[in-house]
């Protein structure tokens, strides 16, 4: 397997200047990471290193993975960086490591269809956290626990009681997320933890997978592949998105500042159509690419919506975006661009050295 670059200077750099009141509070600390081989873990875990090696924050942090061998080879910067340690298992059954972790990060999910799996990892992290000496819990929920956003309301609040419909299959991942809250908060009560919940919604950045559901991600790999930029729908549902950089000083705030119990939206509050975001995409990456847009709009629906309210957490923890959506798309773009290469340039070398 070919390892992936490493992230942006600039975007680490970018994280450490707006957390300089974060890192104080984990100094000499150990960390536990469930997810730390995904999208958001390989952020935090960049970040954090990042951060431990320049402000010398001594910390320790476990990832657990299903398969550290693999890990190693995708991202050998991260698995053998001598903060690291790295314990095989699944999120839902791994054997506790010994020793007090006072942090903890549950960052993994299941299968989206995986309700069962999902709520049963969560109860085994909270069980490891619960006799761990654990002091703070960072549970990445999601924005699908609100259910399906009505139409007419723009944004969706925390404070918002809507909730995924209990008779359709397919609100498994968000019913999952539910109880998983649940769970965080009736542990924490119990066992004297303080349990954060960020309620995640879209995000655009390196290590985020091109061929995900995330319609941005497969513009940009639309365009990676000479485009067209295809939109599959009608264009008209609303989406925001926060960059991935700005995605890890919220996470790492709300780790280190939030409110336990009280849940934060995470994500951009600027709502643009599908087909606006496409458009976007063009524009920061390619633009003489042209967009098709499958389906007509029909006159007079309204539109589908997934946009978050973010009050709570500007108010409460100072968070906004602070990079924009078309950097952050030419910033994607380009680290993907530079990712097919390394890989090409390390193919070609091991076929000269098979020769």
């Amino acid at each position: 397997m070919i390892a992936v670059p490493l992230l942006p200077v600039s975007d680490l750099a970018h994280v450490l200047a707006h957390t300089d009141d974060i890192w104080p509070s984990l100094v000499g600390q150990r960390l536990f990471i469930t997810g730390g081989t995904g999208f958001v873990g390989k952020w935090l875990l960049e970040s954090l290193l990042w951060a431990n090696d320049r402000l010398d924050l001594r910390v320790a942090v476990m990832a657990l993975t299903r398969d550290p061998d693999r890990f190693r080879s995708s991202a050998p910067h991260l698995a053998n960086h001598p903060s690291m340690t790295l314990l095989g298992g699944n999120s839902s059954s791994f054997e506790f490591p010994a020793g007090s972790f006072p942090f903890v990060i549950h960052a993994s999910t299941e299968a989206p269809a995986c309700f069962d799996a999902d709520v049963a990892a969560t109860r085994r992290v909270l069980d490891f956290a619960s006799q761990a000496g654990t002091r703070r819990l960072l549970f990445t929920s999601s924005g699908a626990v609100y259910g399906r956003q009505p139409p007419e309301l723009t944004h969706i609040p925390e404070d918002y009681v809507g909730a995924p419909s209990t008779t359709d299959p397919g609100t498994a991942y968000g019913q999952a997320k539910r109880v998983s809250e649940f769970l965080c908060t009736i542990y924490a009560r119990q066992y004297g933890f303080d349990a954060l919940i960020a309620r995640m919604f879209t995000f655009v950045g390196p290590y985020l997978p091109l061929d995900s559901s995330f319609a941005i991600c497969n513009f940009i790999r639309d365009a990676l592949n000479g485009g067209p930029i295809r939109v599959t729908g009608d264009g008209t549902p609303y989406r925001s998105y926060l960059y991935a950089a700005d995605l890890a000083i919220w996470l790492w705030t709300i780790l280190v500042r939030g409110q336990s119990a009280r849940p934060y939206n995470v994500g951009a509050s600027q709502g643009l159509t599908i087909a606006d975001i496409a458009q976007t995409v063009v524009e920061a990456t390619a633009p003489d690419l042209r967009v098709e847009v499958a389906e007509k709009a029909i006159p007079g629906r309204l539109p589908l919506r997934y946009v978050p309210q973010v009050a709570r957490a500007a108010q409460e923890l100072g968070l906004r975006p602070l990079i924009p959506l078309g950097r952050g798309i030419a910033q994607t773009y380009h680290w993907y661009q530079a990712s097919k290469e390394e890989q090409l340039v390390g193919r070609v070398a091991h076929r000269q050295a098979d020769s």
